[in-house]
C-alpha cells in the first residue's frame, strides 16, 4: 500500500533516538510524496483545487563564523503546494542543526548568506521545486496576523454544545441559503490533530474565510473541527482536507480560505494554508521577512 510506503519514509527518523551530524550534511533531509493523502480524499495533484504554500519557521537555527562565533537567528522558509513533495520535519531539524557546529564565512553576515544559499539549494533539489529562505533579524517585530477573524467559538452555545466525533467526520458540516452572498472570516483556536507516525499530538490555531451565498453553521463547523482530535496526519494535509471538504459543500465560484497555525514543536512550526484561486491572501504571512505571531508562538 502506498500509504505504507509513504509511513516507511516518513518514520526514518521519527520515533527513532538518532545523534544527527555535528558537520553541515543535506543528506539528512527526507522528502515525503503528497499524492498518498491527497488521493485519498479525491484531490487530483494534476489539476489541485487551491493555490497555496507551506511556511515554516524554524526559531533555533545556529551557525559559527570562521572563528568561531555563533550566529543565532529565525530561519523562515516557504515552497508552493504545487511541489510534489513536503520535507519531514524531524529531517528539517537534524539538518539545521548540522549547522551549529559548522564554520561558515569570516563574519556574521557572510556565514548567514552562505547559509541561505545552501538551505535554499539543498531544499529546492530535494523537493524538486523552488524554496525561498531568509533569516529575520532577533529583533524583529513579530506580526500579528488575521487580526479580522473572530473565534468561531463566540457563535456557538458551548454549554449545549455536545461534540462525540473526533475521528475527521465531513458528515457533521451543514449549511444554510442566504439572500445574498456574504463575508466569513472564522478562528479556531483548538485545533489538534496527530502525527501520523509518532502518534504525538499536534495543537495549532485554524483560520477560514469564505464568501458566499450559503452559511457554514458554526456549530456544524465546530464539530467537525473537533473531529480532527484523533486524527494522524501531516500538519498539511489536514489544512488540506478540511480545505477540500468545506469546498465539497460551497458553491463552485465562492471564495475559500483556509490555514492552519500550527504551535512549534522541536523549535520549528509549520503553517501551511491553502485558498481558492479567486481568493487572496494577507502579504504578510507569505513576506519573508516579517514572522507572523500564532497564539503559541514567541513575543518580543
Amino acid at each position: 500500500m502506498i500509504h505504507n510506503q509513504t509511513d516507511q519514509i516518513a518514520s526514518k527518523y521519527l520515533g527513532k533516538k538518532t545523534d544527527g551530524s555535528e558537520t553541515y550534511d543535506a543528506s539528512l533531509l527526507v522528502p515525503i510524496p503528497r499524492c498518498e493523502n491527497r488521493a485519498q480524499y479525491n484531490i487530483d495533484s494534476q489539476n489541485l483545487p487551491f493555490s497555496g504554500w507551506d511556511v515554516w519557521h524554524a526559531y533555533e537555527f545556529s551557525a559559527l563564523t570562521e572563528n568561531g562565533l555563533p550566529v543565532t537567528r529565525v530561519l523562515k522558509l516557504k515552497y508552493n503546494c504545487e511541489s510534489e513533495f513536503l520535507i519531514e520535519s524531524k529531517s528539517l531539524k537534524l539538518y539545521l542543526n548540522s549547522f551549529n557546529m559548522t564554520r561558515m564565512g569570516e563574519t556574521t553576515a557572510k556565514c548567514l548568506a552562505i547559509c541561505k544559499q545552501k538551505i535554499e539549494q539543498d531544499l529546492s533539489e530535494k523537493l524538486n521545486t523552488e524554496v525561498e529562505a531568509n533569516f529575520l533579524d532577533n529583533n524583529v517585530e513579530r506580526t500579528e496576523i488575521f487580526n479580522n477573524f473572530q473565534n468561531i467559538r463566540d457563535f456557538v452555545d458551548e454549554d449545549c454544545l455536545k461534540i462525540e466525533n473526533f475521528k475527521e467526520a465531513p458528515e457533521l458540516l451543514n449549511t444554510k441559503e442566504l439572500a445574498d452572498q456574504k463575508n466569513f472570516y472564522l478562528k479556531f483556536d483548538s485545533l489538534r490533530s496527530n502525527c501520523r507516525v509518532t502518534h504525538q499530538p499536534d495543537f495549532g490555531d485554524i483560520f477560514i474565510y469564505y464568501k458566499s451565498k450559503k452559511q457554514i453553521l458554526e456549530e456544524s463547523l465546530v464539530k467537525y473541527l473537533c473531529s480532527f482530535r484523533s486524527e494522524y496526519h501531516f500538519h498539511e494535509e489536514c489544512c488540506e482536507m478540511i480545505f477540500k471538504r468545506l469546498s465539497n459543500i460551497l458553491d463552485k465560484d465562492d471564495e475559500l480560505f483556509v490555514c492552519a497555525l500550527y504551535t512549534r514543536r522541536g523549535g520549528i512550526d509549520i503553517c501551511p494554508a491553502r485558498w481558492s484561486r479567486n481568493c487572496l491572501i494577507e502579504d504578510a504571512f507569505l513576506l519573508l521577512d516579517t514572522a507572523k505571531f500564532a497564539r503559541n508562538g514567541i513575543k518580543q
